[in-house]
C-alpha cells in the first residue's frame, strides 16, 4: 500500500478497494452531515458505489490526472483528501477533502492539506494549489485560511448540492507565496 506519513498518527494512503467498506460505513452513519456539502453522498448507498469511485480514482492516478488518498488517523480511515485534478499545462492542482464529523476539530484536514500543498510544489513541480469550498462551509474555509491561502473570489451558482444551488469560495496559494 502506497502511504505518505505526515505525523505519528496520521497517514495518507492511496485509495484501494479494501477502503470501500469503511467509506460506506462513514457515509451511512453521517449521511445528513456529509450530504450538506457533497452531492454524491445521497447516492452512496452500497459498497459498489465506493468500489467504482476507487477504480476511477486509481485510473486517474495512473494517468497522472489526479491523486486520491484516504486519510488514516490512528490506523483508521476517517476521510479522504485528493488532488481532484492535476493540470501539468497550467502547473496547478485542485484539492478536495472530506472528513468524518466525529474526527473534526483536531487539525487532521489542515495537516493533510498542508502536506499536499508541499507535495504539489516539491514533488509535482506545480505553481498553484486551489481549493473551492461552499461559501457557507466555514470549517472548510477556515482550513484554507489557516494555510494562508488567498480568497481569490466567490463564484455564484457553482454546484447543485441535493437541490440547493450553492456558491463557491475559491482559494489559492502559489509556490512564490511560500518563500
Amino acid at each position: 500500500m502506497f502511504t505518505l506519513n505526515i505525523g505519528p498518527d496520521l497517514q495518507l494512503a492511496l485509495v484501494q478497494p479494501s477502503f470501500a467498506r469503511r467509506y460506506l460505513d462513514i457515509v451511512t452513519a453521517e449521511r445528513a452531515y456529509i450530504s450538506k456539502w457533497l452531492p454524491w453522498a445521497t447516492h452512496a448507498n452500497n459498497e459498489a458505489f465506493f468500489l467504482e469511485f476507487i477504480r476511477k480514482s486509481l485510473q486517474g492516478y495512473a494517468e497522472g490526472k489526479s491523486m486520491t488518498c484516504a486519510i488514516v488517523y490512528q490506523h483508521t480511515v476517517v476521510g479522504n483528501v485528493s488532488f481532484n485534478s492535476i493540470d501539468q499545462e497550467l502547473k496547478k492542482v485542485v484539492v478536495g477533502y472530506w472528513l468524518s464529523e466525529k474526527y473534526q476539530g483536531s487539525g487532521i484536514v489542515t495537516k493533510a492539506v498542508s502536506f499536499l500543498i508541499e507535495y504539489a510544489f516539491s514533488e509535482l513541480n506545480m505553481d498553484k494549489v486551489e481549493i473551492c469550498a461552499a461559501v457557507d462551509n466555514t470549517a472548510s474555509r477556515r482550513v484554507c485560511e489557516r494555510l494562508n491561502m488567498v480568497l481569490e473570489g466567490i463564484i455564484s451558482n457553482t454546484e447543485n448540492v441535493n437541490g440547493e444551488i450553492i456558491d463557491h469560495a475559491v482559494y489559492g496559494i502559489h509556490r512564490t507565496d511560500l518563500r
